[in-house]
């Protein structure tokens, strides 16, 4: 898949932890309007807060990401190191250190090997490539492929494209960000349009993911517009970066460490959107909920009490909530022998859809989300047993 007009990449590997790539800078050839997210962890690494700083006036030119090391938690030389990782960058393509935002994945606690990455800044190239899947492939850790997703829109110069990849399969319950996204678009567009669109659309697919309930120290997802295709509408454009942006989500979803299986819930007749996303992630992100998927054990029982657990929720009442897992009704209305073969045969398949409907607003009335995650294997347990062994 090819980058947006604007846009070079660059990847290597510089001996972090295997033979894999585990750096990579993406560029523009000028500052663009950008936007970006960036996790609420009190944990948060040193390339969250000099990023969060790079971004705050809606403008960069380059991302660089490091790989299989989070530099967090690592104190003022942590800091330190950020900084000069930036700053070699910024000198390499001939941009602002601000203009730059850093990015970090990996085992927690150990600093950059700092020597590795000064050599390879001295003598690192141009960003010459225009290949995604080279970047998504360089940003990971325990994923097992990469991950891109590609959209396109009408613009004043004929068709815009947007172009997301990202990372991340293990720590993930995002809270204002998730893991390493970066979505690329040359559209025009106002920096202010961009961010609200962006914040928008990352509440409804990035954070509507959940592989174990762990919030990352190191979760940003930005958005990069060089403009070299010209003006969009707006519509068009958060259209263009919702498709992106859930298919991400979906991939990531379905890649869970260990992950074998793909559960989408969604809840309607809420209250308000709150509610109902609430609920969701209750159901999405309990581990009897999420064994029962891996086992296909058609046990909807342990749905209703995820939905029980929502108990500040005084609104629910039972007696008003129905469960259905595929396109059978389960609750209230007794299931059939037929319902549990059909639903042990849903439970078997690749993607799993749970389906409540609280009836506190009933009918079309209420309100509704989707959240995104996935079942609970012993293959979990193992790939964190061993993680940093």
């Amino acid at each position: 898949m090819q980058l947006p007009a604007g846009f070079r990449a660059h990847t290597a590997n510089i001996g972090i932890k295997d033979d894999t790539a585990d750096f990579s800078v993406i560029a523009a050839e000028r500052p663009c309007a950008a936007a970006a997210v960036f996790t609420r962890s009190r944990f948060a690494g040193p390339s969250v807060t000099l990023s969060r700083a790079h971004a705050s006036d809606g403008s960069l030119q380059a991302i660089v990401v490091v790989s299989k090391n989070a530099n967090v938690a690592t104190g003022t030389d942590g800091d330190a190191d950020a900084l000069e990782l930036v700053e070699g960058v910024a000198r390499a393509l001939g941009c602002e250190p601000s203009d730059v935002l850093v990015a970090s994945t990996g085992v927690i606690g150990r600093r950059y090997p700092m020597d590795r990455i000064r050599t390879h800044l001295a003598s690192m190239p141009p960003p010459d490539s225009t290949e995604a899947d080279a970047v998504a492939a360089a940003i990971m850790t325990t994923d097992t492929h990469p991950k891109v997703a590609q959209a396109s829109l009408p613009s004043e110069n004929g068709q815009a494209s947007v172009v997301g990849i990202a990372k991340g399969v293990g720590m993930i319950e995002p809270d204002m960000a998730t893991m390493l996204a970066f979505v690329l678009t040359d559209a025009a567009v106002d920096p202010d349009v961009l961010d609200r669109t962006f914040r928008a659309v990352v509440e409804r697919t990035f954070n509507a993911l959940s592989v174990d309930t762990d919030t990352s120290t190191s979760d940003t997802a930005a958005v990069l517009a060089s403009g070299a295709a010209g003006a969009v509408v707006e519509a068009d454009l958060e259209a263009a970066l919702d498709a992106v942006c859930l298919d991400l989500t979906r991939q990531l979803a379905a890649d869970g460490e260990g992950a074998e299986t793909l559960v989408v819930v969604t809840v309607d007749e809420a209250r308000d959107r709150a509610q109902a996303k609430r609920v969701a992630k209750a159901i999405v992100n309990s581990p009897l909920v999420k064994t029962a998927v891996h086992g296909a054990d058609p046990n909807w029982g342990r749905i209703a009490m995820a939905v029980g657990k929502c108990s500040d929720d005084t609104d629910i009442d039972q007696r008003a909530v129905t469960i259905r897992i595929g396109d059978r009704e389960l609750y209230p209305k007794p299931a059939s022998d037929d319902d549990l073969e059909a639903m042990v045969e849903h439970l078997r398949g690749d993607e799993v859809s749970i389906h409540v409907s609280l009836g506190v607003v009933p009918g079309v009335d209420g309100e509704r989300a989707t959240v995104y995650g996935c079942d609970l294997t012993d293959g979990y347990v193992r790939i964190n047993a061993d993680y940093t062994t």
